[in-house]
């Protein structure tokens, strides 16, 4: 008698325990699902109601994982002028404007990227060193460096209009200057188009290479593959001008900038092959400080901002604009600039682009 009252003393014990169980277990999926449990009448009902709620939740992670992510602007590229002195064939980004923003304008446009993230900020053109004798572009070096306080303030110029007193006034705020030069013979460069007159490309590449090792500003080479030069061994000018990167890029064809109807440029006769192209890289692969860029990861992989401060997608082989980050911000014109984050990271888009950080010696 005594072992029967233990018995069921026991199952009552293992009935309040698994009942106060139940209750919290019900509690907790109400609270995070709003699922009623299945006492007090539940049943069915609140089994309906449970699968529901989870469902919707997994559709909601779903979602979230389709939506987009906004691209941070870590690395932008600014063609504030396209006016050019240079008629390079297959040039990309063409005299189609004369504008240029008001100074005040553009360092506000350059806030609100710094504000979004903007690590590293390349002043380009058409020629940057153009427009008012390279004053505007000095100030909005000094801007970025001194009031942003940007890791990285570069530039990309043919080198034709540069002077020893724009480095003497502004060489301190700049990080990077990167000379376009596409052969290191004189005739080449004048069949591509990158001469002014009886000015040498060359002499000025020589004279803007020392200026930057005096006045400490990191020094690096661009240079565009085409029918021109794509047989050319550069390898020992490059050794000797000893650039911190040297850029190889493959000519690229970009509607109504280079080719079409309302094109400046035709550069189709300037155009090489994958394979032409991967040949030339083989020639200098010895060269430690080569970047190359073939059409595909040139395509999506730049954030790239017009003269009014719109973001350009390149991905459709055209340049279709986003509008201005001055009128809707930079998070909504950002999604239109059809970039790609992993591209960008992949061709090392992110290096060490700080001069202080270098260890250069001068």
């Amino acid at each position: 008698m005594m072992f029967t009252s233990q018995v069921v003393f026991v199952k009552m014990l293992l009935q309040m325990c698994f009942s106060s169980l139940h209750r919290v277990l019900a509690g907790a999926w109400e609270k995070v699902f709003g699922w009623k449990g299945i006492s007090g009448g539940g049943g069915r009902a609140g089994r309906v109601a449970h699968r529901s709620a989870t469902q919707s939740h997994i559709k909601a992670d779903e979602s979230e994982a389709a939506t987009p992510k906004t691209p941070t602007p870590t690395s932008v590229n600014y063609h504030f002028t396209r006016q050019c002195n240079y008629k390079c064939g297959f040039c990309f980004h063409t005299a189609k404007t004369s504008f240029v923003l008001p100074i005040e304008e553009a360092k506000r446009g350059l806030r609100l990227l710094k504000e979004a993230g903007m690590e590293k900020i390349n002043f380009s053109g058409g020629e940057p060193f153009l427009h008012e004798k390279g004053e505007f572009l000095g100030k909005l070096v000094q801007f970025c460096k001194e009031d942003l306080r940007l890791p990285s303030v570069t530039i990309v110029s043919n080198g034709s209009m540069i002077r020893e007193k724009w480095f003497q006034k502004y060489g301190e705020y700049l990080d990077i200057l990167a000379i376009s030069c596409d052969s290191f013979e004189e005739d080449t460069n004048k069949l591509i188009g990158r001469t002014q007159g009886r000015k040498s490309h060359l002499d000025n590449l020589y004279k803007v290479r020392n200026w930057c090792t005096e006045y400490k500003v990191a020094f690096k080479i661009n240079s565009v593959i085409n029918t021109f030069n794509v047989d050319e061994d550069m390898r020992e000018h490059i050794s000797e001008l000893c650039p911190v990167r040297w850029k190889v890029f493959q000519c690229l064809v970009i509607e109504g900038e280079n080719a079409g109807e309302n094109a400046l440029r035709e550069a189709e006769r300037f155009v090489i092959s994958d394979q032409q192209f991967r040949d030339f890289l083989d020639r200098h692969s010895d060269i430690g400080c080569l970047v190359p860029e073939s059409n595909q990861k040139m395509r999506d992989s730049y954030l790239i901002l017009d003269e009014y401060m719109r973001f350009l997608d390149c991905t459709e082989g055209r340049k279709d604009p986003s509008k201005s980050i001055l009128d809707v911000g930079v998070e909504n014109a950002i999604q239109f600039s059809g970039f790609d984050e992993k591209m960008f990271l992949k061709r090392g888009g992110k290096y060490t682009w700080s001069k202080a950080d270098m260890r250069l010696e001068w």
